[in-house]
């Protein structure tokens, strides 16, 4: 046994002949009996497992396991980060309120990096989110944006009229009461839900904190169910907290609220609001089963343009965990709301349940958006390190886009933020490994593949093949530059989207500006509108005319250069054409 411990660490012989089946290996690693010797030799086992050789003196990584481009020089950690027309391929989802509602913030989280504003309605009322969304509108002149509506839904909360702190000490008692014509105080505190006192029993937990609570002690609480007393439930407190803010919420874990996804206020806000600011994206917050999302687009499409909204499903609990493969089916993206997930699940699953979800939205070619990376940025100007790399492994595990919440909402830092977590994404999609994900996405989707899917995966095996600086796709729908989204090339994608004229008989109007916004959600899709045509102008004449204002726009943001290679997907009569310019001088 000495023997094949000194022989592993010379790196003479593997896993394999040692007998050790690597299926079970992995899983049997930390279950094996404790002892010094044994200890070592598992460690020197694992080590083998992942293929790490020469443990001695040697810095290069070898690991299929990663989606990590490999090797990567140490000195090269040193090096400067280079500025970039683009701040990163991933996308930045801000969320804006008090701290970055004007036009100069806007402007300035903008040109850091963020794509699409959310406006939340947890809290604020339509004046209010209207008054921002006209200084974003004035801030977008120079720069783009697209617009998230996100939802209350069947969120439960805390009423403080008076908005003062309310100051909860451990161990004490608390009543939760349907009452809304109390008073809130460390006694008694007024909720928004009748039906509380039916939904749980005693020994449930309660987690209790200011709304888009950052995981503080001293601004949440975490209650226990001790009594039920009509329709009041007494709670016993488990930690000391003052909660302080004009908004609290409740999460129970693991307990169904039988309250509608689409509250009755969601769907007045949306019918006047979203209307009137043509939304792009619809947050369907706490979303639990596809028949959630059927319904929230039934009521979309009677709304006009906002029959084009997109719907993103807000998955928040254990319900729309466990329903994740059908919401995937009908929702067009899929917003991971870690916050209370972690409430819901065990620390230990999270991570989990995410690299589970992003691996499919991936292979559903979905836009997977993740919360909640950078809490600590809310009151501090730089992120833990922890933070850095969970946003960094989030870009690795896959994902389209990183929310920010209370970090813009409230902090005191949104543009640094935005700029910080833009920084971190464009460092971590240096290291990306593309070659891997290729294959295992290629692999996935099988044979034989859709005239579409076949297109877009040949446009990016090009474009690597050839090292193009960038790839042009011309579309309408937006499919196919989504369709090239997904196989993660590592170059940016200019979608140039063609307006479609069209009619009813009644009115001329044209399609394209919603496609071309939706695009800014999705991971390395740079969105321009063209011109606008008739289906029937499309010639190779007038293709070759947008093809060119595309290469302008290319060279006077700094993405294309002369003598790069571009490679453009674009459709000519009825065939679908993939081909590759050389730029002169």
């Amino acid at each position: 046994m000495a023997a094949a411990v000194f022989l592993l660490i010379c790196g003479r012989i593997r896993v394999g002949t040692l007998g050790v089946d690597r299926e079970s290996f992995s899983s049997s690693f930390l279950l094996s009996p404790p002892s010094a010797f044994a200890a070592a030799l598992r460690l020197l086992l694992f080590l083998e497992f992942l293929q790490i050789d020469g443990l001695c003196a040697k810095e290069k990584m070898h690991s299929t396991h990663l989606l990590l481009e490999e090797p990567i020089r140490m000195a090269s950690i040193l090096e400067p980060s280079k500025p970039s027309f683009f701040p990163a391929m991933t996308k930045i989802v801000g969320t804006l309120g008090p701290k970055s509602r004007t036009v100069e913030v806007i402007s300035a989280c903008l040109k850091a990096g963020m794509s699409v504003a959310r406006f939340d309605f947890s809290w604020g009322n339509i004046d209010y989110h209207q008054e921002t969304l006209e200084n974003l509108k004035l801030a977008i002149k120079t720069t783009k944006s697209c617009v998230m509506l996100d939802t209350v839904g069947p969120e439960l909360q805390v009423v403080n009229k008076s908005e003062s702190a309310i100051s909860l000490e451990a161990d004490a008692f608390v009543v939760l009461t349907p009452d809304q014509g109390q008073e809130a105080s460390s006694k008694l505190l007024p909720i928004n839900f009748s039906g509380l006192s039916k939904a749980v029993k005693p020994g449930d937990t309660i987690f209790m904190g200011q709304y888009l609570f950052t995981g503080s002690e001293t601004t949440s609480v975490w209650l226990e169910v001790a009594e039920l007393k009509e329709d009041d439930v007494v709670c016993i407190i488990k930690n000391s907290a003052t909660l302080a803010g004009s908004l609290f919420t409740l999460h129970i874990s693991q307990i169904h609220i039988n309250l509608p996804t689409l509250s009755d206020s969601d769907k007045d806000v949306i019918s006047k609001w979203g209307v009137r600011n043509k939304i792009d994206f619809l947050s369907l917050s706490y979303t639990r089963h596809a028949e959630d999302v059927r319904h929230a687009r039934e009521f979309l499409s009677k709304l006009g343009d906002l029959q084009q909204t997109q719907i993103f499903a807000k998955i928040e609990n254990v319900e729309g965990l466990t329903h994740f493969d059908e919401i995937l089916q009908e929702a067009d993206g899929i917003i991971l709301s870690r916050g209370n997930l972690g409430i819901d699940l065990p620390p230990e699953k999270v991570f989990l349940f995410q690299k589970a979800a992003v691996y499919k939205c991936n292979m559903a070619g979905k836009p997977a958006v993740i919360t909640r990376v950078v809490d600590s940025m809310t009151d501090n100007l730089r992120p833990t390190r922890a933070e850095a790399t969970d946003v960094a492994n989030a870009v690795l595990d896959g994902t389209d886009a990183i929310l920010l919440g209370a970090e813009t909402l409230r902090g005191l830092y949104p543009v640094e933020t935005i700029s910080t977590v833009g920084k971190i994404c464009a460092e971590a999609e240096k290291v990306f490994n593309q070659d891997l994900y290729f294959k295992k996405t290629v692999k996935y989707v099988g044979e034989p593949m859709s005239h579409l899917e076949s297109i877009a995966s040949s446009a990016v095996r090009a474009a690597i093949k050839v090292r193009a600086s960038v790839i042009i796709c011309f579309t309408s729908s937006g499919r196919a530059a989504r369709l090239i989204a997904k196989y993660r090339p590592t170059m940016p994608v200019l979608s140039v989207v063609i307006p479609r004229l069209k009619t009813n008989q009644l009115r001329w109007s044209f399609t394209g500006a919603f496609e071309a916004r939706q695009s800014l959600i999705v991971r390395g899709l740079f969105p321009m509108l063209a011109d606008p045509r008739h289906p029937a102008e499309a010639t190779s004449a007038t293709n070759e005319s947008v093809l060119k204002v595309a290469l302008d726009h290319g060279k006077s943001s700094g993405v294309i250069k002369s003598h790069d290679r571009v490679v453009v997907c674009q459709k000519v009569g009825d065939a679908s054409v993939v081909k590759i310019i050389e730029l002169e001088d």
